[in-house]
């Protein structure tokens, strides 16, 4: 095995130098505004009953671990969050290939799709409560109607932009659509899907939690509404929280399966 250089040593260094501070620096601000946030809280510089106090929103977390309530509503948001996402991921790529497939079909959808993906999602969830009644399916058909049609149409310009001369040489070789499909289309568009599902995860959680919001009795975003009309603040900012916590786990989850993908490429 060849030595490394001076060179490329001190670049190495100068990477690790550079994402401990990343790391530090995020560990910092974090930790200042909580500091900042309690230390207000507490000589009164801020209304602690309207904005809480991190010692108050983990002490309240922590009565309703003791209780076991609170994973009742995580487990709820997160089941939902986890089927609207699968359900977009599968939806999205067998609707992108379908247009593909049938370029007449794809202009004659594509303003509807476009409309469709500019309507404000929440304008539906009401509509889709009266549809399918106040349950669980309600709930993840609006998580999805937030990310599917966007979801199609980012799938299917990337389907449409792979390589014209793989495609073409598929074609020389006798090859028909199928395998132009799975030999270049698809595995060429696998990391166009990855960072697809990344945006997807985010807004699939968006719409769980407006769902919640009009038809739930169980998850986050119906303890956000409860809380709010009865002025318990500490169960609102803790549910935030636990919705941002959530968000980021979903997030690295959907990136350490990019990272394993470019591993193996």
């Amino acid at each position: 095995m060849s030595e490394i250089s001076v060179g490329q040593q001190s670049y190495l260094n100068s990477h690790k130098r550079h994402k401990r501070i990343v790391r530090v620096s995020r560990v910092a601000i974090l930790l200042s505004f909580l500091f900042l946030w309690e230390f207000t809280a507490n000589v009164g510089l801020i209304d602690s009953f309207i904005f809480s106090s991190p010692s108050k929103i983990a002490l309240c977390f922590w009565d309703m671990v003791l209780d076991k309530t609170i994973f009742l509503h995580i487990w709820t948001t997160l089941y939902e969050t986890i089927v609207s996402f699968l359900l977009v991921t599968l939806t999205g790529i067998l609707l992108a290939v379908a247009l593909w497939c049938s370029e007449k079909l794809s202009e004659i959808l594509d303003p509807y799709l476009v409309v469709l993906n500019s309507l404000p999602k929440s304008a539906l969830a009401p509509l889709l409560i009266v549809w399918l009644g106040a349950n669980p399916a309600t709930i993840i058909v609006a998580g999805m109607s937030v990310a599917i049609f966007g979801s199609i149409l980012s799938l299917y310009t990337s389907f449409a932009t792979v390589d014209k001369e793989k495609i073409k040489l598929i074609y020389t070789l006798r090859g028909n659509k199928w395998h132009a499909l799975t030999k270049a289309v698809l595995p060429n568009s696998i990391p166009a899907i990855i960072s697809n599902m990344k945006v997807n995860i985010g807004l699939c959680l968006v719409g769980v939690v407006i769902g919640e919001f009009l038809a739930a009795r169980n998850g986050l975003g119906y303890l956000i509404i409860y809380s709010s009309q009865v002025f318990k603040m500490d169960w609102l900012l803790m549910s935030i929280v636990l919705l941002c916590i959530m968000a980021m786990g979903l997030y690295s989850l959907i990136n350490l399966l990019e990272k394993v993908y470019q591993k193996k490429i």
